[in-house]
């Protein structure tokens, strides 16, 4: 699968700087280099979790494995595109929180004994506690844009404070739960350990040269979708929410999925969670204030249809993770839903 990767990624260069190059077969390449990038990152990232608490593991497999999304989302702004680089980053959260860890919690109930996953229930209430905080602002700030109040002519100065006030609570967060170590002292959910295959060093390297190399592919991606995007009729909305989302976010896609089944479950989660938490209370927040320094910016102020999927995928993801427990029918709830969700957007424009 590494050399797959290699190949992909020498294919997907190709098709950035070979003129003339179909665009719909770039794209489809870069997508592809994405995913081999992702597997490199699961395989390092359960390695090291062999060394380090699933907290620490999971952090920074979902830092490294956020930085495609980070990328991608920037470069559609710099581009003008502000609908997918909305999509893309309500999509990160949507498709982590509803169509990854659907996948994960039916990868892991499936391969246990007795067809329950269990993992510890702390991760997933403190992301849930992150999504709200980040969607308090959303949908402030979204009441205030549709009905035109005062504050309305200054939504770029409230994002920019809220920004600064989420990234706060994020920090507070993260300190405490990487000192707390995010494990359960031996839960059942923790699966087996393994002595590691790889030395920590040559998983740290790995993971930090996938995550690192991603963020190129990711300019090839965004380079090939805006003609896809018009070749294959899609509209940017399904674009941003759905196929960036999947392939910004392939990292963790692979990686808790592959984790699930081999039964490491708290990693599994922590993995997900991560991501999500990421991804709403750190990445957001951060693309609004980098979003000062291009072409377009970045707010807190999003279309209803996005704010409404943002407030049930919280309320839906807190009843199904809060007991520390999933099972096949959990999982397929929130794959039922996602799946319901891209296809309402499917027909935007």
């Amino acid at each position: 699968m590494g050399a797959a990767t290699v190949l992909f990624v020498i294919a997907a260069a190709v098709g950035r700087y070979t003129a003339g190059f179909p665009e719909v077969l770039a794209f489809v390449l870069a997508a592809l280099a994405l995913a081999g990038q992702a597997w490199i990152v699961s395989v390092a990232t359960e390695q090291l979790g062999e060394h380090f608490g699933p907290a620490a593991t999971g952090t920074l497999q979902s830092t490294v494995g956020n930085l495609p999304e980070f990328f991608v989302v920037l470069f559609a702004l710099e581009a003008g595109d502000k609908t997918v680089a909305e999509a893309a980053v309500l999509g990160s959260i949507l498709v982590n929180a509803l169509l990854v860890l659907g996948l994960v919690l039916i990868a892991g109930s499936l391969r246990a004994p007795d067809g329950v996953m269990r993992f510890n229930p702390k991760l997933p209430k403190d992301t849930a506690t992150l999504l709200l905080v980040a969607s308090f602002m959303i949908v402030l700030l979204g009441i205030v844009h549709l009905t035109h109040e005062p504050a309305a002519s200054h939504i770029r100065t409230i994002s920019v404070i809220g920004a600064v006030a989420i990234l706060v609570v994020y920090a507070t967060w993260m300190a405490h739960y990487l000192r707390s170590d995010g494990s359960n002292g031996g839960h059942a959910g923790a699966g087996p350990l393994v002595q590691p295959r790889i030395p920590m060093r040559t998983s740290a390297a790995l993971l930090i040269l996938a995550g690192t190399g991603s963020a190129f592919v990711s300019d090839w991606f965004v380079h090939a979708l805006e003609p896809t995007i018009h070749q294959l009729h899609i509209s940017q909305a399904f674009a941003g929410l759905v196929i960036v989302a999947i392939a910004g976010n392939a990292v963790e896609n692979v990686a808790g999925i592959y984790l699930a089944y081999r039964g490491q479950a708290d990693l599994a989660i922590s993995v997900v969670k991560n991501s999500v938490s990421q991804v709403a209370a750190f990445l957001y927040p951060v693309l609004v204030l980098v979003s000062l320094l291009t072409a377009t910016q970045l707010t807190f102020a999003l279309p209803p249809l996005y704010i409404g999927a943002l407030f049930v995928t919280v309320v839906l993801v807190w009843q199904v993770t809060g007991d520390g427990e999933g099972t096949p029918f959990e999982g397929m709830a929130l794959i039922a839903t996602f799946v319901v969700l891209a296809t309402v957007v499917s027909f935007e424009h």
